[in-house]
């Protein structure tokens, strides 16, 4: 779910109020609850031998304090969950003469003239240039037709798919076809995609592919390459 606003020659994509209100209060609220529920099945199987060590450390505890420390433990995780969600969520501003992406308190501006299409793929928002290079990829959690709407409002082409789509091969280590370092890349990125990182590393290498002619996206933490055209001259 998404939420459009237009104001001053500008359309802005962000979460909806809804959202917002469920990442700062309904995320807290629900870590209080789990908290209470947590000190609910202590009581309930602490007293038994087969119970897991914390559960029974925890009903050995004294009243109020325990369930008060649960609450606060628990409230206090739901607001960390609530931050991260609002801050992996990208804002989305779209002009006649650039789109601006703000993501983790950073921006990024694009002029419209470098981009030629607009569309979703899979779970990124996807900005394309005439070449068929990737002027931006965003992960995004916007629904389509409200981006579709923003983008059309202001001028730019956006369609339902990659127009390149079946150009893309499933990266295998040391894949021909290649340029040269590429495989290297990919490599890294493999392991990034595999692990638990902050995925911003593994969005710096597909820049690093992207200056050597090469779009990546990821499907199912599985990579899937293709050559952008070359430029003309």
């Amino acid at each position: 779910m998404s939420s459009r606003e237009t104001q001053h020659g500008q359309t802005v994509v962000t979460a909806p109020t809804w959202m917002a209100v469920l990442f700062w209060l309904g995320f807290p609220v629900g870590g209080a609850l789990l908290g209470v529920l947590l000190r609910v099945v202590a009581e309930w199987v602490g007293g038994y031998d087969w119970a897991p060590g914390p559960l029974r450390m925890l009903e050995s505890l004294p009243e109020p304090q325990v369930t008060i420390g649960a609450v606060a433990i628990g409230a206090a995780v739901g607001v960390g969950l609530g931050l991260i969600g609002r801050h992996e969520s990208v804002i989305v501003t779209v002009s006649p003469e650039t789109v601006i992406l703000k993501r983790k308190g950073t921006s990024r501006v694009i002029a419209a003239d470098h981009v030629h299409v607009v569309f979703r793929d899979a779970n990124c928002l996807v900005l394309q240039g005439k070449r068929g290079e990737d002027v931006a990829r965003e992960w995004c959690d916007h629904s389509a037709k409200t981006l579709a709407e923003a983008f059309r409002e202001h001028g730019y082409t956006w369609v339902a798919e990659d127009p390149h789509a079946a150009e893309f091969h499933r990266w295998v280590p040391g894949a021909h076809g290649l340029p040269a370092g590429a495989n290297a890349i990919l490599k890294a990125r493999e392991k990034l995609l595999h692990s638990l990182e902050e995925t911003d590393d593994a969005r710096e290498l597909r820049g690093e592919l992207a200056e050597l002619g090469v779009v990546v996206r990821d499907v199912k933490k599985k990579q899937y390459w293709r050559l952008v055209e070359p430029p003309t001259v």
